[in-house]
């Protein structure tokens, strides 16, 4: 037993797809899978090897499809309930399934936006209070929802921009505790940053060094709004987030507190290595993906443009409160980033949270144990951002 994995892992030695199992599994209590569903794509994949990701896409897809249709059978006999919940797994499936189809093809395009179709009959049948924006940008528009604090305490409450990663969706951000922090009486505005989601797929806008820009353009928006408290915006980002969300708040001050959800300090520095070994180490995408999200056609081109995502000379700008969280065995990012993107952070309030294999939450952005990482961000934000 002394080699056995620390966490669940549904396809033993590969950690791609046992990783993508487990960050679904996590979201079941916030209405993210059925286990049976997810049952059911690992039945569909048991015969496969781990590096055939037509074999993972179509299995995604084949469940998201019946899920889907019964929550169009449901709706047709007047059972929104019922109907709502089906669309936001389906939703899910079809999104975990595209994320590893490069290049984006019309197969992949097609399940992504039959994705986002089922997130929003999802808000619309459902009741929930969820708005459907597009935050102005350079021009364009950054898409994204609005969910609004309950049990607020004042007509203008607290928010959280949620950026997301690097093969992350505003979709599949809202699975990772949205419900909860809202409840909590913080509002959040979950969003497609440049490089991720809609933004990329849909509307032109491949990943940049320079997230700041999108961060003000949030708050832009938020300002706008007469149910938001301008003077209490955080800033939390997922996985490459750990970049996006420090460096926003280290470069735009209006930010009220910063959440680094799984550190980053060097990203270039964090490719280099991986083209170096081949893509041999454990990684949440296939290799290729970096060139896709970053709209070029080489590797050698992808470290160019990465040059610039560091952190160093950056964070010590930070005024903040800031919590970096991180687990103890990422196999993706060493705990040695996280320990120094914190030292480097020029905030006076800052913690650095790291979860052990003993507690749970050790793997990257707590995958493993997600309730215990939401949980432990959201009392921080609360302590941050409603009793300051």
């Amino acid at each position: 037993m002394s080699n056995a994995a620390k966490y669940f892992m549904y396809f033993p030695g590969n950690y791609r797809w046992s990783a993508a199992f487990v960050n679904m599994l996590g979201t079941a209590q916030f209405g993210g899978v059925d286990i049976s569903e997810l049952h059911a794509i690992g039945r569909l994949l048991e015969s496969k090897r781990g590096d055939d990701d037509e074999a993972w896409f179509d299995a995604c897809v084949k469940i998201a499809d019946t899920v889907r249709g019964l929550a169009e059978k449901f709706r047709s006999e007047a059972h929104p309930a019922s109907a709502a919940n089906f669309y936001l797994r389906a939703c899910h499936y079809y999104q975990m399934g595209e994320r590893f189809r490069t290049p984006k093809d019309v197969r992949a395009l097609d399940a992504y936006r039959t994705a986002v179709e089922s997130f929003h009959e999802f808000v619309a049948l459902s009741g929930s209070n969820i708005e459907i924006v597009d935050v102005p940008f350079e021009g364009k528009k950054l898409p994204g929802y609005f969910v609004p604090a309950q049990n607020a305490k004042s007509a203008r409450a607290p928010c959280m921009v949620f950026f997301d990663g690097l093969d992350i969706t505003k979709e599949i951000q809202f699975l990772r505790g949205v419900p909860d922090l809202v409840r909590r009486g913080i509002s959040v505005l979950v969003m497609d940053g440049p490089g991720t989601g809609e933004a990329i797929r849909f509307r032109g806008m491949p990943l940049r060094y320079d997230y700041e820009k999108a961060g003000s353009a949030c708050i832009d928006y938020l300002e706008t709004r007469a149910d938001v408290d301008a003077k209490r915006i955080g800033v939390v980002a997922i996985s490459l987030g750990g970049y996006y969300a420090p460096r926003c708040a280290s470069l735009e001050p209006r930010f009220a507190a910063c959440i680094a959800w799984g550190a980053i300090w060097d990203y270039y520095g964090t490719w280099k290595k991986r083209i170096d070994a081949g893509f041999k180490a454990s990684m949440s995408v296939p290799g290729h993906h970096i060139m896709w999200i970053l709209g070029v056609d080489t590797l050698e081109e992808a470290l160019k443009k990465l040059e610039p995502f560091r952190l160093d000379g950056v964070v010590q700008k930070m005024r903040c409160p800031f919590l970096v969280v991180h687990g103890e065995d990422d196999e993706q990012i060493p705990l040695k980033d996280a320990q120094a993107l914190y030292e480097a952070s020029g905030s006076t309030d800052k913690t650095l949270r790291l979860f052990t294999a003993e507690e749970g939450g050790a793997q990257h952005c707590q995958r493993d144990y997600l309730s215990l990482g939401t949980a432990v961000m959201w009392n921080w934000l609360e302590d941050r951002l409603l009793r300051a």
